[in-house]
């Protein structure tokens, strides 16, 4: 059973900064892909950015790129999101999850998932 645990969430000013970090344990193979979701009130959770722990491929959603990354730590136990210029529209609850296929921002690609940490956003 893989386990996730999301950490860094917040309250910041738009133009502001938030780093989040998703622990991973259970699984002790190189291949696999975390990926961080979110999900505002009233909306559907949406992919944002993704990261494949073998071979380091990433994706992003196009509302991010530019401004936020993802990446692991050199244990490749931990996987990171760093927002930068941070807007009201990112406003929401951000959750990690695993896949072991694609590393993608469909929901379905991925089996286990985080309690999530709320990000906050003020104009």
């Amino acid at each position: 059973q893989v386990q996730l645990v999301e950490s860094g969430g917040g309250s910041v000013q738009a133009g502001g900064s938030l780093k989040l970090s998703c622990s991973v344990s259970g699984y002790t193979g190189s291949s696999y892909c975390v990926g961080w979701f979110r999900q505002a009130p009233g909306n559907e959770r949406e992919g944002v950015a993704a990261l494949n722990a073998g071979n380091d491929y990433t994706y992003y959603t196009d509302s991010v790129k530019g401004r936020f990354t993802i990446s692991q730590d050199n244990a490749k136990n931990t996987v990171f999101l760093q927002m930068n210029s941070l807007k009201p529209e990112d406003t929401a609850m951000y959750y990690c999850a695993w896949g072991r296929k694609y590393c993608s921002g469909s929901v379905g690609d991925y089996r286990y998932w985080g309690q999530g940490t709320q990000v906050t956003v003020s104009s």
